[in-house]
């Protein structure tokens, strides 16, 4: 055991011999900073293009893994609601901010609501991550739940962006299409 012991530490990183540093320079061979590396114990020396990087598309010898996220929108995290909402859009003249409305006829959520919970807000998710509000209210008709209808409101253009980017994904994960008035 003590052989099998030592052969193991003479093999590990943390027992191994300390390496020469190693430096990665840019084109002109000037090194700009210096960053070092705690888990391999190498140095890199990164230099801050001049240009403009120009990336190359990936060839078939060099496969790259991208996780991809179908769009979902849910109102308990976790579980993805399976009717598809009628959502209306407005913005403000200067583009500066605006307001999605989400409206979903018979809606799955009161389905699942018993075994999961409560709603607890409204959760767009895609590739990019969340956007989400508690903005989220239900129609009854007779003491049954009909509707919920959620707003999602957008202060900036940016904010704006992103909700158009989560709609465009969502739209062609679901067949919707986008009708003008």
């Amino acid at each position: 055991m003590p052989a099998v012991m030592k052969a193991l530490a003479a093999t590990s990183p943390v027992s191994a011999p300390p390496q020469p540093r190693r430096s990665l320079t840019g084109s002109t061979g000037a090194p700009c900073q210096s960053l070092h590396s705690s888990f391999s114990g190498i140095s890199l020396r990164c230099r801050r293009p001049c240009k403009p990087v120009h990336l190359r598309p990936c060839s078939s010898r060099s496969p790259v893994a991208m996780l991809a996220v179908k769009p979902a929108i849910q109102f308990i995290q976790g579980t993805d609601e399976q009717t598809i909402p009628d959502v209306r859009l407005t913005k403000s003249r200067d583009g500066t901010n605006g307001v999605a409305i989400f409206e979903f006829d018979q809606p799955s959520v009161f389905d699942s609501s018993a075994e999961l919970g409560d709603i607890t807000g409204f959760y767009m998710i895609d590739e990019e991550g969340v956007l989400q509000t508690v903005d989220v209210s239900a129609k009854f008709v007779n003491g049954k739940p009909a509707r919920v209808e959620a707003k999602y409101v957008m202060r900036t253009a940016r904010d704006w962006d992103r909700f158009m980017r989560f709609m465009e994904r969502y739209s062609q994960a679901n067949g919707l299409q986008f009708l003008k008035n």
